[in-house]
């Protein structure tokens, strides 16, 4: 039995105890510690953190969801690795992403789907009042949750789009795949669909600590994310200074416009660049990905700001990569990657 130790962003320090042969997850669950984590087969890079001290064996895992130079470093995933001795961790999320019970799960109804550009969909659901829950819709902006279709054929994360809110309102922004499982559903879907919601769950939030101004990076539907972010900062008046550059591939797949026009009047010092890859004549906005919007503003800004990035791994690496060619610490770069089911 080997002793872990794992240092919060925020410095709490959790212990627990690994078996040689669980993994971490397991280890820490076993003592009802239940860390942020969602594939549990090292394919999403969700329960990612920062060995410090230790020897460990770590098993296969996609690439994307843990990197070379990421795994060089030092990081490690929960669900892949193995103690092999006593181990010091350090997580990039705060304390209150960790869970001492297990995750909740609670029904909800469909109440609302409309396309979103031409290749997703928005959807609002209304959790059913729950005896050990009620009906608030509790969580820490940036966080997903997984959704069950109603014949509990097939489970999906997504990110939450909304600030928490006591109505019990989650709202969804999916990508529809073409032979997607989950999608599928969605293509018939019904307003009164009884879904199961599992969590709220992640450590993609924004760390409270720090005082920089903060600024996203989204492709696609991982604007979802950040609009739970920025709403949250809305309802608090934060008035640091924050930006926004969200991107698609053609401008038929914009959506949320409205959203982030909504943003705009109640975050006055917002600035919102967006994207389009690949344009047509009649496209006046920035051309190219929000990772190069992002480098052009960082080189042109005194300004090293946190940086929250959300959307498939080559945007994540290539943010990583903008930010730290003008000298944003590797620590003050935070992701959550968009992985195939």
């Amino acid at each position: 039995m080997f002793k872990v130790n794992l240092l919060t962003r925020d410095g709490a320090s959790i212990a627990f105890e690994a078996e040689p042969s669980e993994t971490l997850l397991d280890a820490a669950e076993r003592a009802s510690i239940y860390l942020p984590s969602s594939c549990r087969e090292g394919g999403c890079g969700a329960c990612r953190v920062r060995r410090t001290s230790g020897e460990v064996e770590l098993m296969s895992h996609s690439s994307a969801a843990l990197s070379d130079a990421e795994r060089a470093a030092g990081d490690i995933l929960l669900c892949r690795t193995q103690a092999r001795g006593d181990l010091a961790l350090h997580a990039p999320f705060d304390q209150a992403a960790v869970g001492y019970a297990s995750l909740p799960e609670r029904r909800a109804t469909l109440v609302e789907i409309a396309p979103a550009g031409s290749s997703a969909v928005r959807l609002v659901l209304q959790y059913e009042d729950d005896p050990a829950f009620g009906s608030a819709a509790q969580f820490t902006a940036g966080q997903f949750v997984k959704v069950t279709t109603p014949d509990g054929s097939v489970t999906r994360s997504y990110s939450l789009a909304n600030a928490p809110n006591w109505d019990g309102a989650l709202e969804l922004y999916i990508r529809l795949q073409p032979n997607g499982a989950f999608s599928t559903y969605l293509r018939r879907a019904a307003i009164g669909d009884a879904l199961l919601i599992t969590g709220p769950q992640g450590q993609f939030t924004v760390d409270q600590a720090s005082t920089a101004p903060r600024w996203f990076v989204a492709g696609g539907t991982g604007l979802a994310p950040a609009l739970s972010m920025l709403r949250q900062m809305a309802e608090f008046a934060d008035q640091r200074p924050c930006r926004l550059f969200f991107g698609v591939s053609r401008a038929e797949e914009l959506f949320a416009l409205d959203a982030i026009d909504e943003l705009k009047a109640m975050l006055p010092q917002l600035d919102v660049t967006i994207c389009v890859w690949k344009p047509e004549e009649a496209w006046r906005g920035f051309i190219g990905t929000p990772a190069e919007a992002l480098a052009q503003a960082l080189a042109t800004g005194p300004e090293r700001p946190d940086i929250y990035v959300c959307g498939p791994p080559a945007l994540i690496a290539a943010t990583e990569e903008a930010g730290h060619a003008t000298g944003v610490a590797q620590d003050r770069i935070f992701s959550e990657k968009f992985t195939a089911a």
